[in-house]
């Protein structure tokens, strides 16, 4: 697989791409991430991005021009443009399923007041993580390309996603490892009791019972 993101701030990634499983997951060829700074594509003398707001108000907007002349530049027939944006479809584990089986993604990160309207007719989905607004589209950039990342073929064990907080519309269950007593807290019985079969029984029902109580908007879907 293959991402591209499009971004001001390319240096805000270092971190992430450079530790832990996505580091593993580039070093192995599961994954290629290239950051693309929108700025190289200006055509203005001083590489300027954005301009005022037709209408006046507050903040710059990001103009039309460089973002379209980068997309331009790096889609393929292959290519999914997502733009990153608070009034995007909320991003869930089904989208990020959905995201991993593409080929060559191509994340757009917006920033300053906004965007240009016009940016939207080059995207193929529009994603928001949340409803709340960030400064602009490189955390969310990040938060995609981590969880799409960890369910490429062979970067963690298959298990260890399937069963992950949100599958079945189920949030995960408990976990806990040695000791089995601290500060008099004790691990439940039956994790200890080596009957997997209730171990099992166990684990599903603490799923359904956590998202009754912390998540019942989940059940009701």
């Amino acid at each position: 697989m293959k991402i591209d993101i499009v971004t001001l701030f390319p240096e805000m990634f270092s971190g992430v791409l450079n530790h832990s499983i996505i580091k593993r997951a580039i070093e192995k060829g599961a994954v290629e991430v290239r950051l693309v700074n929108f700025r190289d594509y200006s055509l203005d003398p001083h590489q300027k991005v954005d301009d005022t707001p037709y209408g006046g108000g507050n903040g710059m907007v990001l103009t039309c021009q460089p973002i379209f002349d980068c997309v331009d530049a790096i889609r393929t027939e292959d290519s999914q443009v997502v733009l990153l944006t608070p009034d995007g479809v909320p991003y869930r584990s089904e989208k990020a399923y959905e995201l991993s089986k593409v080929k060559h993604l191509i994340l757009i990160c917006g920033h300053y007041e906004g965007f240009d309207e016009r940016i939207r007719t080059i995207c193929d989905q529009e994603i928001s993580i949340g409803d709340y607004v960030l400064t602009g589209g490189e955390i969310p950039a990040m938060v995609l390309v981590d969880s799409i990342t960890r369910l490429l073929p062979g970067v963690i064990a298959e298990d260890s996603h399937l069963n992950d907080s949100f599958n079945d519309r189920l949030l995960d269950y408990p976990t806990y490892t040695k000791p089995s007593v601290y500060r008099g807290m004790k691990v439940p019985d039956v994790l200890l009791s080596g009957d997997h079969k209730k171990i099992e029984q166990y684990r599903q029902e603490m799923r359904y019972n956590r998202t009754v109580e912390r998540r019942p908007d989940l059940i009701e879907k």
